[in-house]
C-alpha cells in the first residue's frame, strides 16, 4: 500500500520575490520558506494590457527560481496598477510619486496582482490574477506632501501603502482577496499551493510550522 497523501513529503517552497510586502504575507500561512531573487526583465511588451504584464512576469518570476530549484513549489508574483487604461509603475523618487497621486486624486485605480505557482519536477504550472478596484479621495497637494514626507512609498506602485498610513488616502476598495492590494493574494495562492501539493492547513498536521 502506498503512502496516505498526509504522509507524502512536503516539496521545499520558495518565494521569487525580494519584496518585504510580500514575504510578510507569505509567512502568514505558517510555512517555512526560502526567499530567492527571481532574474526577470520586467519591461512591458508594446500594447501590453497592465493584467496581462502582471500575469506574465508573475509567472516568469516562477518560472525562473523555479529552473534553479525544480524539487521546490515556487511562488512568482507581480502587481501592476492601471489608471484610465495606463500602467503607473513604482515611482521611485518623490517628484515621480507627487505626480501619481496628484493623477489619482478623485480617481478609482485598479490594481492588477498576479500570482504563479511553479514545480519543475512535477510538471505543475498555474496562475491567477486578483483585481483590486480602489477609489482615491479628492486629495490636496498639502494632503500628498504630508503622506509622502510621514511614509515615503517610493517602491510601491500607486505611491500609497494601504496597509498603512496610506489607507487614509482612499475612499474605498472592492476586491475579493483581501491581501492582493498589499502584493500577495493569498486567498488564490492558498488554491494554487493545494493544487501543487502544499496545503498550508495539511502542513501544520505534520507539524511543520515556523
Amino acid at each position: 500500500m502506498g503512502q496516505s497523501a498526509a504522509m507524502q513529503p512536503t516539496p521545499p517552497l520558495i518565494l521569487g520575490s525580494t519584496s518585504i510586502y510580500r514575504r510578510e504575507l507569505l509567512s502568514r500561512l505558517r510555512i517555512p520558506f526560502e526567499v530567492v531573487a527571481p532574474d526577470v526583465d520586467e519591461t512591458a511588451r508594446a500594447g501590453e494590457h497592465p493584467a496581462e504584464l502582471a500575469i506574465r512576469l508573475a509567472m516568469a518570476k516562477a518560472r525562473a527560481v523555479a529552473a534553479q530549484h525544480p524539487d521546490a513549489v515556487v511562488i512568482g508574483s507581480d502587481q501592476v496598477a492601471e489608471l484610465a487604461g495606463v500602467a503607473v509603475s513604482k515611482p521611485g523618487d518623490h517628484r515621480r510619486a507627487t505626480e501619481q497621486l496628484r493623477a489619482m486624486s478623485g480617481r478609482e485605480v485598479i490594481f492588477h496582482t498576479a500570482v504563479a505557482v511553479v514545480c519543475a519536477d512535477r510538471g505543475f504550472e498555474a496562475s491567477d490574477l486578483a483585481k483590486v478596484a480602489v477609489s482615491f479621495r479628492l486629495l490636496s497637494d498639502d494632503e500628498i506632501e504630508r503622506y509622502l514626507q510621514a511614509e515615503q512609498p517610493y517602491d510601491c506602485a500607486g505611491s500609497a501603502k494601504s496597509e498603512a498610513l496610506g489607507i487614509a488616502l482612499l475612499q474605498a476598495v472592492e476586491s475579493d482577496d483581501p491581501t492582493a492590494l498589499i502584493g500577495l493574494p493569498l486567498i488564490r495562492t492558498c488554491t494554487l499551493l493545494r493544487r501543487a501539493g502544499l496545503d498550508p492547513l495539511g502542513a501544520i498536521d505534520r507539524g511543520v510550522d515556523r
